[in-house]
């Protein structure tokens, strides 16, 4: 565990829960320091090279305010949305909501470009995302098993399609966070997912790539993870095991999925709930832990 006073949240990724990415600006490099950062072997220039060539760091008007959304963000087909306690169709809802209650005008949010392979391979494996052109591997990870019926042309553009759209709005959402100082991603927040495991209705590792991309392209040197979800974490912190540069705190249900106790241990900060938890304990609890030390 590392200890770390975090900078004020810039962007925000709405799943079914509330999540935070706080970043600081990294300072200017001297040549001893630099080798932090820096691509330490062939594999690192590799992954730099994805980033420096990717199309999801685009221009935004300042006529758009920061918030990310597309309708290709639901998945609905088949009924499949009520197969699965996870609501795939929501983040439409929660757009109309927005507008309904005049916080917000659609022709004012910003349309994501779906990630690439190339986009997604900075941080997920060619084996890892060859398994999704399983539908069986698609259904377990997703937790819906008549999935696993369908042709996986089908899968690809109803399923990870909606999916992809959500992981490039998730790493825009950085991009403009640093350019206004805040952004939301409606969809997105795919915790669950690590770069070489998805699972709890989450395909691709959208944290971890925004994270990293924001490393290369944002002058970025420290991140901080708010993980308000009601399920632990697993997958970020999987992915960020090692990195020094990531803090994470994620308060949770200790009661409930996905009991990944190795992940447990790269928690650097953990409020842990019980089921039944009160309002005013769970503030309470959330803001003596953002009292970080």
């Amino acid at each position: 565990m590392h200890h770390w006073k975090p900078p004020p949240p810039l962007s925000l990724s709405l799943r079914s829960c509330r999540f935070v990415l706080s970043f600081t600006p990294a300072p200017a490099m001297s040549a001893s320091s630099s080798s932090e950062v820096a691509p330490t072997g062939p594999a690192d220039a590799i992954y730099r090279d994805r980033i420096l060539s990717s199309k999801l760091y685009f221009d935004v008007p300042p006529s758009k305010v920061p918030v990310i959304y597309s309708s290709s963000y639901d998945i609905a087909f088949f009924g499949i949305e009520k197969l699965h306690p996870f609501d795939s169709s929501k983040w439409g809802r929660i757009c109309q909501f927005l507008i309904k209650e005049g916080f917000l005008d659609k022709k004012q949010t910003v349309e994501p470009l779906e990630a690439s392979n190339d986009d997604l391979l900075v941080v997920h494996s060619e084996s890892y995302l060859s398994s999704l052109k399983s539908s069986l591997n698609v259904a377990i990870i997703i937790e819906v098993p008549p999935v696993s019926l369908l042709p996986n042309c089908l899968v690809q553009n109803k399923v990870l399609y909606p999916f992809r759209k959500q992981v490039g709005g998730s790493i825009l959402a950085a991009k403009l966070a640093k350019e206004r100082g805040w952004a939301i991603n409606i969809g997105g927040g795919f915790h669950h997912c690590s770069a070489e495991k998805g699972g709890g209705f989450c395909a691709y590792a959208d944290i971890s790539l925004c994270i990293q991309f924001a490393f290369v392209l944002l002058n970025i040197s420290r991140v901080m993870i708010i993980d308000l979800d009601a399920h632990q974490g697993n997958g970020h912190e999987i992915d960020f095991s090692n990195d020094r540069r990531v803090y994470i705190l994620d308060m949770y249900n200790a009661g409930i999925y996905p009991f990944d106790f190795e992940a447990k241990r790269y928690i650097d900060q953990k409020v842990e709930l019980a089921s039944g938890t009160k309002t005013k304990e769970y503030l309470d609890k959330l803001d003596e832990a953002l009292e970080v030390y």
